[in-house]
């Protein structure tokens, strides 16, 4: 059985792992790290110490990116990234300008101090904001089929009121687009008690 390790099982990143395990009806479990507290062995699986981690048998993988290719390329129904070399590369430089445009402020958000809170919360909203007419035309981020880019982004959209992050009403279209990823049976399952309470 597969591992996923979470911190206190907050992290958006770990969630992202547990989203694409539900979402292949997986046999796994998940190992709670407390990220104040973190058991040595952490830091020899990872060697920048940080989580998710997954194990299976000899494999050992970190970030949350990787992880979720693998399981993906492992169990490949239902399959997350396209089929198709091109809209795959397509893919993977979304899931990177994710990293860089949006998921590179979670720190800040979480324990920067006002100011710097403030700014993350700016440019998160901006980015954003610059998503949404995507969801005028389309119900899904690459088109009709839910993909590997729908479960990297909800983990955030789902922390948009508890980051306080301030969007504008022409993000309209990308909130009705976070219900319809908020609705995925494996998105519900995939919560943890203390990601529940995040959203009233």
């Amino acid at each position: 059985s597969d591992v996923c390790s979470s911190d206190l099982t907050t992290c958006p990143f770990s969630q992202r792992c547990r989203i694409v395990l539900y979402e292949k009806g997986m046999d796994f479990q998940i190992i709670d790290v407390d990220m104040y507290n973190k058991p040595e062995d952490i830091a020899v699986m990872n060697p920048y110490n940080r989580l998710p981690v997954l194990v299976e048998r000899d494999l050992i993988l970190y970030e949350a990116n990787i992880i979720n290719e693998y399981i993906d390329e492992r169990f490949p129904h239902p399959q997350l990234m396209p089929a198709d070399p091109v809209m795959r590369a397509r893919a993977r430089l979304f899931l990177f300008n994710f990293e860089v445009e949006l998921f590179s402020h979670i720190e800040m958000l979480e324990k920067g101090n006002p100011k710097q809170q403030e700014r993350a919360r700016q440019q998160v909203a901006e980015r954003l904001t610059e998503l949404a007419p995507v969801f005028q035309k389309q119900k899904y981020m690459l088109g009709d089929e839910f993909s590997m880019l729908d479960v990297a982004i909800s983990p955030l959209l789902w922390r948009v009121d508890f980051y306080g992050i301030p969007l504008p009403k022409t993000a309209a279209p990308l909130m009705k687009y976070a219900e319809r990823l908020f609705s995925r049976p494996a998105f519900i399952e995939a919560l943890t008690p203390s990601e529940k309470v995040m959203r009233k």
